[in-house]
């Protein structure tokens, strides 16, 4: 088996646009959380979201290309750029056709069908943009990366709600491993902020109702949570072999040691409250990786905040690890800062993963009071040096879809 490494980082976040800032926001225990400003809620209770903020999509592409694709892809854009960027590789015509792009989203351009249908109902069918399919349509996430810089390798779109963007990366791992490019860039983007998606999460029930001080509305894990807030961004990553990384000299993160996709077949929106989907993608994950469940060091959970999600989560985490001879690992949720980012949520806490493991500083879960039923062992309020060596990120999505992907430190 090659090993798969990663070597440039990318975000576009309610708590900093580039991943340094964000990482050191992660730290700080900053909250990105506020009232809303994309739109108008019209006297909806839900008025408060993880917005990205001081976004200008012209500093990654050009007026026209900013005006004709959806705030999901000019994210997609932006982060893929910036990952490529600190990769220090080069996309040219010779080696483009060895280069792929997997990004990841969970609701792709869904506002641009609502926004064209109200202008459609008020002005009529001809009113309705030429660009309208091409910008809401979910692939646009990688394909519009490729078009933007050179990628002509494998292009594809992962699409499993709020584990979409995780995906993306055991696929590209998948993909390396199988020779079909030299380097991917993966990850997840998202921005779904319209009155449909608010409505819709508001009507189902798991958006958090403390809308009196948004920046502690999300409380994973903790004794009184009551529901996530939304969020939005975007998190690349180049990923590619030790030995094509180490060839041209460059700076190596995290090596990705592989990872398990797995189903619930329960519900379309709750988790299976056993927990045994989530068990067997951890199981499974620690399997491929070559690890066992005394190995794992640390977590960066789905955490949500909302009862149900963080209680199946919990109990899958005492399931997996509490047998004996194991040892409990410490869990972190960064949803607690950045909301819930659905299709990108997944890719922001591999990040979050990937520094905790080169820097050995986790972030905290901000807003945590302990709820003794849970039973794990939460990173709370404050970052804490641990030194992790190996580290799980979850994601679990709309439909019973469980990810599960090992990372480790890398030393060489």
């Amino acid at each position: 088996m090659k090993r798969i490494v990663i070597t440039g980082l990318g975000a576009i976040t309610p708590i900093g646009n580039d991943a340094q800032s964000f990482w050191a926001n992660l730290l700080a225990g900053k909250s990105g959380a506020g009232r809303l400003t994309l739109f108008d809620p019209r006297g909806m209770p839900y008025d408060m979201a993880c917005e990205v903020k001081n976004f200008d999509p012209q500093d990654y592409m050009d007026r026209k290309m900013a005006r004709r694709i959806a705030r999901t892809t000019q994210f997609s854009i932006a982060a893929s750029k910036q990952a490529l960027t600190d990769s220090g590789f080069v996309i040219t015509p010779e080696n483009g056709g060895d280069v792929g792009v997997l990004m990841a989203t969970g609701g792709g351009g869904i506002n641009e069908i609502e926004y064209a249908t109200e202008v459609m109902v008020e002005k009529g069918w001809r009113s309705v943009g030429p660009f309208v399919v091409p910008s809401a349509m979910a692939n646009a996430v990688s394909c519009l990366v490729s078009m933007e810089t050179g990628a002509k390798g494998p292009v594809m779109t992962s699409t499993a709600a709020c584990a979409s963007g995780h995906y993306s990366m055991l696929e590209a791992y998948h993909f390396l491993q199988r020779d079909e490019a030299e380097l991917i860039v993966a990850g997840g983007s998202e921005s779904t902020f319209s009155m449909l998606t608010f409505a819709a999460f508001g009507n189902m029930g798991p958006l958090s109702k403390r809308t009196d001080d948004p920046a502690t509305a999300c409380r994973p894990f903790s004794v009184d949570r009551d529901g996530f807030v939304s969020g939005e961004g975007a998190v690349a990553v180049t990923m590619e072999t030790e030995e094509h990384a180490k060839a041209r000299g460059a700076h190596i993160y995290a090596e990705v040691l592989g990872g398990a996709l797995t189903g619930d077949g329960y519900h379309i929106t709750a988790p299976d409250p056993s927990g045994d989907g989530a068990v067997r993608a951890i199981s499974r994950c620690l399997k491929h990786s070559g690890l066992t469940n005394r190995d794992v060091d640390l977590i960066l959970a789905h955490g949500t905040g909302t009862v149900l999600n963080d209680q199946v989560e919990s109990l899958a985490i005492r399931r997996a690890f509490g047998a004996e001879g194991a040892r409990m690992p410490k869990v972190t949720s960064i949803k607690s800062m950045l909301g819930h980012a659905l299709g990108a949520a997944g890719a922001q806490s591999a990040l979050a993963a990937v520094r905790a493991l080169e820097t050995g500083i986790v972030p905290p879960t901000i807003n945590y009071t302990p709820d003794p039923e849970l039973g794990v062992d939460i990173v709370g309020n404050v970052a804490q040096k641990l030194d992790p060596q190996i580290a799980l990120v979850e994601a679990f999505g709309f439909g019973g879809q469980n990810v599960v992907v090992a990372f480790k430190r890398w030393e060489g």
